[in-house]
């Protein structure tokens, strides 16, 4: 899917340490998830990998979700990474890669959430595997259906690019229950 031509803003000079976006940038994030990120975020293939999640961890207490997490960092750089590669492999990875590429350098990485703020799949792979404590998912999650966060702009090392996040809920087709939450990066530059 190609981005409106409306929806692709001119770049804005940005200072060189993590700064809050302005009022315009905002609203042209905003824009852009009401109007194409929610589409395709609403995709079978991402509601199905976080409703099949969903079950799985239906029972996880908040220390089997610290040990996952460790467990993810841990691998991180190593070798073998089954935690990570569970998240970065399949459909629904692939499907979120596909949507970065289609995007042209506007939209950097993507990660979906699970209910506990555990990622399900992502595009590339994260610092770490629970969301749950940061406010892409404490201010989307458990905030309803039409919740959305727009993060600071921060200079982002793996992509060399100043970026920000626009989070929101991902919400069942049948009875529009929130059932995960989705983070996708942004490029500053090109909002």
């Amino acid at each position: 899917m190609r981005f409106p031509v409306a929806l692709m803003f001119c770049a804005l000079a940005l200072p060189a340490h993590a700064a809050q976006p302005d009022t315009e940038m905002v609203a042209r994030a905003q824009a852009l998830a009401a109007q194409s990120l929610r589409l395709w975020a609403a995709d079978p293939v991402l509601v199905d990998a976080i409703t099949a999640q969903n079950t799985r961890h239906a029972s996880l207490t908040q220390a089997q979700i610290d040990a996952l997490d460790l467990a993810w960092r841990d691998e991180l750089g190593r070798a073998v990474q089954p935690t990570v590669d569970a998240v970065v492999t399949g459909a629904a990875a692939d499907f979120l890669r596909l949507q970065v590429e289609q995007a042209e350098g506007l939209i950097t990485e993507v990660f979906v959430m699970d209910n506990h703020g555990l990622n399900v799949a992502a595009s590339a792979v994260t610092s770490d595997y629970w969301q749950g404590d940061e406010a892409k998912f404490t201010e989307t999650f458990p905030k309803g259906a039409n919740a959305i966060h727009v993060s600071d702009v921060e200079f982002d090392e793996s992509t060399q690019a100043y970026q920000l996040q626009v989070s929101f809920p991902i919400v069942a087709p049948a009875d529009g229950a929130v059932i995960g939450a989705i983070t996708v990066a942004l490029n500053a530059e090109q909002l």
